[in-house]
């Protein structure tokens, strides 16, 4: 720990007896001040000294620092003392790992749950229980996880902890009274949540003899030491230098140090039942050690795997291109360097007529697609463009051939017969006076209302389902403007549904630029042509020919128009003189014309390009 006084509590031995040991995490929405709890637990517990204290001290990377928000899951043991009945000080291990809240993370918030015995759901005691907290409690819930509501910001003036503590014990079937209070930002009530976490967490369970066991649930590269795994051990022991083994790939791997996050990595004798910790292999690559997956020796090791681990699936696709054609082999060590520490994002090369060599990735959702590209271009000084997000569709033609589409210019030709599409269930809670508009913009959407509840007199949760498609653009912004920026969304996916679609393609002279495909609802297509006609328009330079612009569902033109040819005055040097002599001329630049239109090309600006994509995904979409 550098800079740090060396202060050797409780929690620096490792091997420590389960029943003294608590796991658990923090749920709570984006804002509701977890990472800041979890600053003053570190303080309180004296794991970290006065003066090297920082805002949001696990939370590494620069973007979770400016956002706020929490990408990956952090871990840090925390020693802590708690009378028994006799009033004697017993000493405890606690291991608080640090949750994202957003819901394209819900995967590393599930495998963070499987790693713990309990719960701490954190509300904002100002803004009460918001959606994707919901999610994430049902998912704690699923796990036989002990909660323990707690309101936080009970300094703010604005607080109202008993209208939300009613709210909370009426979800979780608690009373009121048993929801702490307490304040992130000056330590009011934080040690007596730490006692409370202690009686009311049950002990990790475990055998100690049985052959070693321990769940991924985080792998992070680092530079210097490459992949760094942290694991919950669940049986038996792991000791350094032994050689360990991956259940899910049989890949086998020899231990170069084994340790514990407090909350700087120290080196430890091992880990045992119940205990958090990292391990680091020399291995340099992150998929080698899958989140999710069990670790076990090599030698004895266990036959049977921990539940928990699945592949996550990427939802939407976008192709990211580099504006310089000549980077793109940054790009691909980029994204490569990216995967070492995201396991969610999957990429493969694609090439485009209009944008060059690029990629096309897989994203779980739109804030992972926002950050994986924010952290491309400020992490390996990259330029880039990225096409509009798509979803996974699947198309069967009349011939009973099935495709999976997930660019538009994969898109089958010939006759379909079925076109499938992904659709999520949604769960919106906001104020109720906003309810008409949010049917309103769910209707738009081609949502269909699937229930409401009302959670207090002031507050509703309303149940819709809608196409993934249809949220992966701007719903959540257009969700926030509608609702003063009250109402919070979740979402997961609930299979597919059959849909009327086709694919727009946007002709320059007649040649489709694969770029401006997008595959649209078929009441929607043509608004969708004429807003991307229009918008090209004024964005394409204007060339010495005419060009039009159009825009096709196969071969049927449904929107154009036309960008008008420049033209030189070829009469400025004719003063007075014969008309016949004007009219040769005009005749001539006329031929001219026809002749550069026939063979003319029409180069798009790599802006226009920019722009055009871009100001698509912001606001004016059409509803799709």
């Amino acid at each position: 720990m550098q800079g740090a006084v060396e202060i050797s509590t409780f929690a620096d031995t490792t091997f420590t007896d389960p029943s003294r040991i608590r796991n658990f995490c923090i749920i709570a929405h984006i804002d509701h001040g977890k990472s800041t709890l979890a600053d003053r637990m570190l303080q309180i517990t004296g794991v970290v000294a006065e003066r090297d204290m920082r805002a949001q001290y696990l939370d590494r990377m620069d973007i979770e620092r400016e956002r706020g928000i929490t990408i990956k899951a952090q871990n840090v043991r925390l020693p802590w003392k708690v009378a028994d009945e006799n009033g004697v000080a017993q000493d405890y291990v606690i291991h608080l790992i640090d949750t994202p809240g957003h819901v394209d993370f819900t995967y590393e918030v599930s495998r963070a749950l499987e790693a713990c015995e309990g719960a701490i759901l954190l509300v904002d005691a100002a803004q009460g229980i918001e959606a994707q907290t919901l999610a994430n409690l049902y998912l704690a819930m699923d796990n036989d996880l002990t909660i323990i509501p707690v309101l936080n910001k009970i300094d703010l003036p604005a607080a109202d902890p008993d209208r939300y503590a009613a709210e909370i014990a009426h979800i979780i079937g608690c009373e009121p009274e048993d929801v702490l209070r307490v304040s992130g930002k000056t330590g009011e009530g934080v040690p007596e949540l730490l006692d409370e976490a202690i009686r009311q967490i049950p002990a990790p369970v475990g055998d100690s003899d049985a052959p070693a066991r321990a769940m991924i649930f985080d792998s992070v590269y680092d530079t210097y030491r490459g992949v760094v795994t942290y694991v919950r051990v669940v049986d038996g022991k792991i000791l350094p230098r032994e050689k360990i083994q991956m259940m899910s790939t049989g890949a086998t791997h020899e231990l170069l140090e084994v340790g514990i996050v407090s909350p700087e990595p120290k080196p430890s004798k091992g880990l045992g039942v119940g205990e958090v910790g990292y391990l680091i292999t020399g291995v340099k690559d992150v998929r080698q050690s899958k989140v999710g997956d069990t670790v076990t020796t090599a030698k004895h090791g266990a036959t049977q795997a921990l539940t928990g681990y699945r592949e996550p699936r990427p939802m939407v696709y976008s192709g990211l291109y580099p504006v310089d054609g000549s980077d793109y082999p940054v790009l691909r060590e980029a994204l490569e360097k990216l995967q070492l520490n995201d396991a969610a994002l999957t990429y493969e090369p694609e090439t485009s007529v209009a944008l060059g060599f690029g990629f096309r990735c897989g994203f779980l959702g739109l804030l992972h697609m926002e950050i994986t590209r924010e952290r491309l271009e400020r992490e390996f000084g990259l330029d880039l463009i990225s096409t509009a997000p798509n979803v996974v569709y699947r198309v069967v033609m009349d011939d009973g051939a099935e495709h999976i589409v997930t660019n538009p210019s994969d898109w089958p030709t010939g006759k379909t017969k079925n076109i499938y599409e992904p659709i999520v269930k949604t769960t919106i809670i906001a104020p109720s006076e906003f309810i008409g508009a949010i049917m309103e913009l769910c209707q738009s959407r081609r949502g269909e209302l699937g229930g409401m509840d009302y959670l207090s007199e002031t507050r509703v949760e309303m149940r819709y389902t809608l196409p993934m498609a249809e949220i992966i653009f701007d719903f959540f912004d257009a969700l926030k403007s509608r609702t003063r920026g009250y109402a919070s969304l979740d979402y997961e996916e609930a299979g597919e549904q059959e849909a009327d679609l086709v694919k727009v393609d946007i002709l320059l002279q007649g040649e489709a630029v694969d770029a401006f495909s997008a595959i649209v609802h078929k009441d929607s297509a043509y608004a969708y042509g004429n807003r991307m006609a229009l918008k090209l328009k004024d964005l394409i330079p204007r060339q010495q020919f005419e060009v039009p612009i159009q825009a096709a569902i196969g071969s049927k033109v449904i929107a154009r128009e036309n960008i008008r040819a420049i033209r030189k005055d070829v009469l400025a040097k004719c003063y007075g003189g014969d008309i016949s002599r004007k009219r040769k001329l005009l005749e001539k630049q006329k031929e001219g014309k026809k002749r550069m239109k026939t063979i003319g090309r029409v180069d798009v600006p790599q802006e226009a390009f920019v722009a055009a994509l871009s100001n698509d995904a912001v606001g004016d979409k059409p509803k799709k």
